[in-house]
């Protein structure tokens, strides 16, 4: 099976992977359409775990893909998917992830994007490959106008699948909520990821003053706005929906290599090191912090700074509080807790 290691952060990397993965399975994103699924199912978009590649691993209907792929077409049109966004936001930024289609990848991709009041009922179900939509799946999502949803990604070449070039990001600037997005590619191939970065973004008028809420949740708009290092595990991870599955889905930082070759203790029995890791999250909107894993008190907040000292692991961070309408912006309201 082949592997790579994890991309390292660099400073040519876009500013919107800080944000948060809108559309990822564990947030609840689902493909509800797709044209065809022929030699892999749309679904495996959505995995949070690395693309991987398996040599050996062939299906009844060919080379086993661990992505999205199609046949290739031999009618007019293109092939497309339409996804559920399991947080509704802000976009701003996809990694289109080709890794390992060299050959059969995508060559083009365009993205459109919708914010439906009800969301449609229909979905697809279990292991897809080998198939295509009916004409009865064309006619419902018919329904829906995606020929005229808005066009976030205009038609852009894709790279191949190699480590070097594997991540396409695009960069987005549109200030509306989404809830649905078009996934198009010409005419056909295949996509291993797709990863949708934004902001989390709740109607808070619908929201009472009264109500305990999770003012740093993913699906209430808390995103991470800096760290020290992410190691093993991004700090988003941290607001992320229910109990975490394993260790890999939390905040989890490399051991820092200033700790002492001998630790010792003070009089208190506290460990004696040097350091700390730390990360910034802005909470999705302002407001009171009751709950934390005691009881505290302070007022109205628009951020908080968890500090572990000095490296390791924090799978869930939950800051239950009660929403502010009026609030001061000022430096000084930043509480420390």
């Amino acid at each position: 099976m082949a592997s790579r290691p994890v991309q390292k952060e660099t400073s040519s990397r876009p500013h919107f992977l800080q944000f948060n993965n809108l559309a990822c399975e564990t947030a609840g994103g689902k493909v509800i359409f797709a044209t065809d699924e022929w030699f892999a199912p749309a679904r495996n978009l959505l995995k949070r775990d690395p693309p991987e590649f398996i040599a050996s691993a062939f299906t009844e209907y060919g080379k086993w893909m661990d992505g999205w792929e199609t046949r290739r077409k031999r009618i007019a049109g293109h092939d497309w998917c339409i996804i559920q966004l399991g947080v509704p936001g802000i976009i701003h930024g996809f990694d289109v992830d080709t890794s390992f289609f060299t050959g059969n990848y995508a060559p083009y991709t365009s993205i459109q994007a919708a914010c439906l009041d009800q969301m449609p009922s229909f979905t697809l179900e279990g292991d897809r490959t080998g198939m295509a939509a009916s004409p009865s799946q064309f006619e419902a999502v018919a329904q829906l106008n995606t020929d005229s949803w808005e066009e976030l990604v205009p038609m852009i070449k894709l790279n191949p699948g190699y480590s070097e070039s594997c991540h396409n990001y695009l960069n987005v600037t549109y200030p509306h909520r989404v809830t649905h997005i078009r996934l198009n590619i010409y005419p056909d191939g295949g996509i291993a990821r797709l990863k949708v970065y934004g902001i989390g973004k709740t109607d808070w008028s619908t929201v009472s003053s009264q109500d305990l809420v999770d003012l740093v949740a993913l699906v209430n708009g808390g995103v991470c706005v800096g760290y020290s290092d992410a190691h093993f595990g991004h700090p988003r991870n941290m607001i992320g929906l229910g109990r975490a599955d394993n260790m890999g889905d939390g905040w989890e930082t490399a051991r820092r290599l200033d700790r002492p070759k001998v630790l010792k203790v003070n009089e208190k029995g506290i460990l004696q090191v040097r350091g700390c890791e730390w990360a910034i999250l802005r909470l999705g909107h302002p407001g009171i912090i009751s709950k934390i894993e005691s009881v505290v008190q302070c007022g109205p907040v628009t951020h908080v700074r968890l500090v572990i000292a000095p490296d390791g692991g924090v799978s869930r961070l939950r800051l239950w509080g009660r929403p502010v309408s009026n609030y001061l912006t000022h430096p000084q309201q930043i509480s420390k807790l």
